[in-house]
């Protein structure tokens, strides 16, 4: 895996507009043994968020932020001129792609995504078309081009994507679940058409990842949150399969590009996530951290695992639990971070300790 200096790893979601479990931002840092061993620490963009609400209050469409080219930089490089953090995270969304694969969406304030005609039928399938991001997101790359320029090497810029069974989960139900009857039906009664559908996203998204690269992203992280409704034999036929193929493709192509994996409440799957090849497994707060590195194996780094609603504790608390995951993760191979996304209302002051406590630390 390649190490910079200091790496933001997690990524913006839906956080403030309603939605899935992909994001709402974190404070994030990667410990890099190679500068004086200090803590690192980064910043996603929702602790941000007076800052940011006030540029919603203007252009209200998330949409219409997402695929502005001056929005998305304006945006992305918010917390890192307040906070100064390590990395600096594209502001965009999992779903973004979707219209240019023919899956027309929104994402709408209060209610999160919505696929205006859900995926549900073997022809409905056949018209998804691959994604090509020169032709359908050339903002993408510009905005990581300009975000490039603009932090100057002082901060590393990161991209992500969403994985083929999550994306295929929003495509299916048709927005957010809470029960995943639709995409189950499909996979248990109808599992050819899933598999066409995936095998679609998997194709897609290898290539926006290398899109992403191509144009300054210096890591990326695939999330893969729906996955976790799988039962672990499911997931060994419709989610790992395929997040291998998009690392093996990767790899062919950026072999040095760190690939981070994602997904929320991933205990009961730790150990077959390192089976898709990735660099990184991110590990949500309900997985000790001591218990998570000796289930994932020495031969992984790991990212995590804060508490999110530790920040509304006292200072004194947040040092406390900073240290002991710190601690229990050891000295190498750790990306100290949230265990998700930071929560709106999460006092500002609180964010801005957890970076102090975590650039203070020394091995």
């Amino acid at each position: 895996m390649v190490s910079f200096r200091g790496v933001v790893v997690f990524f913006r979601g839906y956080g403030g507009d309603g939605g899935g479990r992909d994001g709402g931002g974190a404070a994030a840092g990667e410990r890099d043994q190679g500068e004086e061993g200090r803590e690192t620490a980064g910043l996603a963009h929702e602790a941000g968020r007076e800052s940011y609400q006030l540029l919603c209050e203007r252009h209200p469409s998330f949409r219409e932020r997402s695929e502005n080219v001056d929005l998305v930089v304006e945006i992305s490089l918010q917390p890192w001129k307040v906070f100064k953090p390590d990395g600096v995270i594209l502001f965009s969304d999992i779903l973004t792609p979707l219209p240019g694969m023919n899956i027309p969406f929104d994402i709408v304030k209060g209610k999160g995504p919505v696929i205006f005609d859900p995926l549900r039928t073997a022809a409905a399938v056949n018209e998804v078309r691959e994604f090509v991001p020169e032709e359908w997101v050339p903002y993408v790359g510009q905005a990581l081009n300009i975000l490039r320029e603009e932090v100057n090497n002082e901060a590393a810029v990161l991209g992500f994507v969403g994985a083929p069974f999550t994306l295929a989960s929003y495509c299916v139900e048709g927005g957010s679940s809470k029960n995943f009857s639709k995409i189950k039906k499909m996979a248990f009664s109808e599992p050819e058409i899933l598999h066409n559908l995936l095998q679609k996203f998997t194709t897609s998204m290898a290539n926006y990842i290398k899109y992403q690269a191509d144009n300054g992203a210096q890591a990326v992280q695939i999330f893969d949150s729906w996955a976790t409704e799988l039962s672990p034999v499911d997931f060994e036929e419709f989610s790992l399969p395929y997040l291998k193929q998009i690392v093996d493709s990767v790899k062919e192509t950026h072999p040095e590009l760190p690939l981070i994996l994602y997904a929320s409440g991933s205990g009961g799957l730790l150990e077959r996530l390192p089976l898709t090849g990735v660099d990184v497994v991110s590990l949500d707060w309900t997985v000790d951290m001591a218990e998570g590195r000796k289930r994932l194996g020495s031969n992984i780094a790991v990212q995590g695992n804060v508490d999110p609603g530790v920040l509304f504790g006292s200072k004194e608390f947040i040092s406390k639990r900073i240290f002991d995951t710190v601690q229990k993760a050891g000295n190498s191979g750790h990306v100290l971070n949230l265990g998700h996304g930071i929560k709106v209302g999460t006092p500002e002051e609180n964010v801005a300790h957890f970076f102090e406590v975590a650039k203070g630390i020394r091995y």
